[in-house]
């Protein structure tokens, strides 16, 4: 007696016979061979979708020792910005033949190089990139290569080039181009790299362009903190400008001085931090700070492809973050 869970697996050479090619020719193609004429890519690709075959990736990597495959590291978390980076780590991986598996680290953090090395051990992964922080070598002898290129903390937070605040020191600058001089921050939670950098960017630029801060507000990310940080501004503050930790706090604080009869940005400049969707549209549009994650993703993953290829490491392409400038900011009150 035969049942639909004991169907025989269908072959390589199946998938060949019915597209009429050679089984290399099929080999050639999940290899991803871009030489290939198209003709010949659409017949096997119309065999595979019929037999719906799958090719046994455990089989291939012990008689050649390669699987396609590469596994990106993450701890336990829901950042956001991670889905945008997995998405250019995993496109460049598409575009050098691989595919990608992303694992997630469980608790605790002490545990993870073990797994890591259990992980490349099994067979199944080519490269190894981990996106918190391992300490293990980059690459070990005889073993697949690990690379290691921090992105989130062991809790999800983003670290590294995700917490550059770099930027910051741009916004002031041109906020003071257009005559601010007395600042006023709103901070985010300081468990977060971002946020404490942010703050220290934010006083280092106001001592070194000699401006005034009339103090750091910290919100832990609340917009509520952020509006009520507005509403508590002595009338003679002398404040002409907010610079936010994130949008949301940008936005807090521009309810806060909608509330108060001010005019962003004729009384009042805010700018944010994250481009969130809603910051160009919602009026004034908001000034911030967008972060390419996706092109971090393919950085990062171009460092792997380089320790598999054994390749030197790959040039810079240029930093991740960029002002955007809008309506929310322009020249101080008179």
């Amino acid at each position: 007696m035969s049942s639909a869970g004991s169907k025989k697996r269908p072959t390589i050479r199946e998938v060949a016979q019915l597209a009429g090619v050679s089984h290399q020719t099929v080999s050639r193609y999940l290899k991803l061979d871009h030489g290939m004429k198209e003709p010949t890519r659409e017949r096997i690709r119309a065999a595979i979708e019929q037999l719906d075959y799958r090719p046994n990736l455990v089989a291939r990597a012990m008689r050649n020792r390669r699987t396609g495959r590469l596994a990106i590291l993450l701890p336990a978390g829901n950042a956001i910005s991670s889905l945008e980076l997995l998405t250019g780590a995993t496109t460049a991986a598409y575009e050098a033949g691989y595919i990608v598996e992303v694992v997630t680290l469980g608790a605790p953090a002490g545990g993870w190089p073990e797994r890591v090395l259990e992980l490349a051990d099994s067979g199944l992964f080519e490269g190894i990139l981990s996106l918190t922080p391992i300490a293990l070598p980059d690459r070990r002898p005889g073993g697949v290569p690990i690379v290691v290129s921090p992105g989130y903390d062991d809790h999800m937070r983003g670290i590294g080039e995700l917490a550059d605040a770099s930027r910051m020191a741009e916004i002031i600058e041109r906020l003071a181009a257009y005559g601010h001089r007395r600042f006023l921050h709103v901070a985010g939670g300081y468990e977060h790299t971002s946020a404490r950098r942010r703050r220290q960017v934010y006083l280092d630029t106001l001592d070194r362009l000699g401006l005034e801060s009339h103090g750091v507000a910290d919100s832990g990310w609340s917009p509520e903190a952020a509006r009520d940080a507005v509403l508590a501004l002595p009338e003679d503050s002398g404040v002409t400008a907010i610079i936010g930790a994130n949008d949301l706090l940008a936005a807090g604080a521009i309810r806060g001085a909608w509330e108060r009869g001010l005019r962003v940005p004729a009384d009042l400049s805010v700018t944010g931090w994250d481009n969130n969707a809603l910051a160009a549209i919602y009026p004034p549009s908001l000034t911030t700070v967008a972060v390419e994650h996706e092109k971090l993703g393919r950085r990062v993953l171009r460092h792997l492809l380089a320790a598999l290829r054994d390749e030197p490491e790959p040039a810079d392409d240029g930093p991740i973050t960029h002002v955007i400038w809008r309506e929310s900011t322009g020249p101080a009150p008179e």
